[in-house]
């Protein structure tokens, strides 16, 4: 649906009816007050922005994360995509973005380390002259939205938690296009880059099984972009 002239208010009704039709809930409706079902950032918007009548242009690039529950479970998952027509390097930054998602889930293992996810992102992100947001985090999921342990986007490999079969993680990298750094805006859920810049955000709900990493969340190929 994401196309010039669309609101994410649009993609946010869109969004909640077909979660609704599949019998599941949304997570996020509700959860601390926060009033919608999709989280709609669009540009230098990193997360949690709540949908509105603001119309999509093209050159635009907005990130739709949304979690859901069923049968007493939780899963959450982010794209971020383009609407329209964008520029090289914005396609750079989702590219990169995405595939800094593949690297943290590649690090999924038994016996393997919380921070080994985080060390891989950050090493795959920084490698592309992009940088990763230090204050906000991935997590563990299950029968909760938000179990222990966070997951980092950066950092040393080979500390914290050992990873076990059965552990359900949510990662989810946050990059920038220029600096890390950012704020809340006064609505007291959009965080955006301080310095204006670009961000994108990619996010699967992943297990932890004998065979390597299980990834719950993935989508069709053709609807991934």
């Amino acid at each position: 649906m994401v196309a010039p002239g669309v609101s994410t208010a649009d993609l946010d009704a869109a969004a909640e009816a077909k979660v609704r039709a599949a019998g599941a809930e949304p997570a996020f409706k509700g959860y601390r007050g926060y009033p919608a079902t999709l989280c709609a950032s669009v540009n230098e918007q990193v997360v949690h922005g709540i949908p509105n009548r603001r119309l999509l242009a093209s050159g635009d690039i907005v990130s739709l994360d949304m979690g859901v529950r069923l049968n007493g479970f939780y899963g959450d998952s982010a794209v971020t995509v383009p609407v329209g027509t964008v520029n090289d390097e914005v396609k750079r930054l989702l590219q990169a973005t995405q595939e800094a998602l593949q690297a943290g889930i590649a690090q999924v293992k038994i016996g393997g380390r919380i921070s080994d996810i985080g060390h891989a992102i950050q090493a795959f992100v920084e490698a592309q002259g992009f940088s990763v947001v230090r204050e906000l985090v991935g997590k563990g999921i299950g029968a909760a939205l938000h179990e222990e342990p966070q997951i980092a986007n950066y950092g040393e490999p080979g500390r914290g938690p050992r990873l076990a079969e059965g552990m359900t993680l949510a990662i989810e990298p946050m990059v920038n296009m220029g600096k890390p750094a950012v704020r809340v805006l006064g609505d007291g859920w959009t965080a955006v880059t301080k310095d204006g810049s670009l961000s994108a955000h990619f996010e699967h709900t992943v297990a932890v099984t004998k065979n390597g990493p299980d990834v719950l969340t993935l989508r069709p190929v053709t609807a991934s972009r």
